[in-house]
């Protein structure tokens, strides 16, 4: 199930989202404030490209200045967002697999400072 998923999940849309992460990624990078928060939009690039069989796990001590002001800026309408996609996908048996895996994205797009892909 982990390579087909993968595959379906890159062909309809991980290799353009990956893509979208990335650049974004980069043009945060080019300016010395923006340099963390390009990080983890290089995380959320490597996590969207494969995310079957990879995990999330969240270490909110590591970072939590900078994960309270990321839930708070960007990270709770992110995580909206992704819960919402995550139930709409859940609506068929279909889908399942993919809403899960957009529900592991939302994880990430909480507090992604000190979080780790495995």
């Amino acid at each position: 199930m982990r390579l087909i998923g993968n595959l379906i999940w890159f062909i309809f849309g991980g290799l353009f989202a990956a893509l979208l992460w990335a650049i974004l990624g980069l043009l945060l990078c080019v300016t010395i404030i923006g340099i963390p928060l390009g990080l983890q939009c290089f995380k959320f690039a490597n996590l969207v490209l494969f995310p079957f069989g990879r995990d999330v796990t969240i270490n909110f001590d590591k970072h939590p200045i900078a994960n309270i002001l990321w839930v708070i800026f960007v990270g709770w309408e992110m995580a909206l967002t992704y819960v919402g996609i995550g139930a709409f996908f859940c609506i068929t048996i279909i889908g399942i697999p993919f809403g899960l895996q957009w529900f592991k994205l939302t994880t990430l797009a909480l507090f992604p400072f000190g979080a780790k892909i495995q």
